[in-house]
């Protein structure tokens, strides 16, 4: 007698890709939505907490123009997402002495202390899963994601 059984070799040739794929959304998930409690007791867009994400994260300040690349926006919405951000107090538009035109968006000190704050629960979470890993597994994870998010820029 043949086997009812699905062939799921021939239907899912790489399960660990899928089980990668459902742990990364579930993770995506639970960022998102620390990321809108963030955003709405600040009075922000989740948007805005991701510009402040991206402000924080690069390495040479933004200006409003890097930023509307680095987040698919237009320049209105940067425009607006920027001025939202301002009047909460979370960035501070700084022009540059050499060319007055060129303006860079700079993270306010305090307001890092308030997003610290409220993501802390995330960071202790973090540490305390990291703390179960090598140092030469962290360094695999953190290449793997590097590699993602390199990947994922590309597209």
């Amino acid at each position: 007698m043949e086997s009812r059984e699905p062939d799921r070799t021939s239907a899912d040739p790489h399960p660990d890709l899928r089980s990668l794929g459902v742990q990364l959304r579930r993770l995506n998930g639970e960022l998102n939505r620390l990321v809108h409690g963030f955003a709405a007791g600040e009075g922000l867009h989740p948007t805005d907490v991701q510009a402040l994400a991206a402000i924080l994260d690069s390495a040479d300040p933004l200006t409003p123009s890097a930023l509307r690349h680095r987040l698919g926006l237009t320049s209105g919405a940067v425009s607006a997402c920027v001025d939202r951000l301002e009047r909460a107090g979370h960035v501070n538009r700084v022009r540059e002495s050499a060319d007055r035109r060129v303006v860079h968006l700079h993270y306010v000190p305090g307001a890092q202390a308030r997003a610290r704050q409220y993501f802390g629960p995330l960071a202790g979470a973090t540490d305390r899963v990291r703390s179960g890993y090598s140092d030469s597994e962290l360094a695999v994870v953190l290449r793997f994601l590097g590699d993602l998010n390199e990947e994922l820029a590309q597209t």
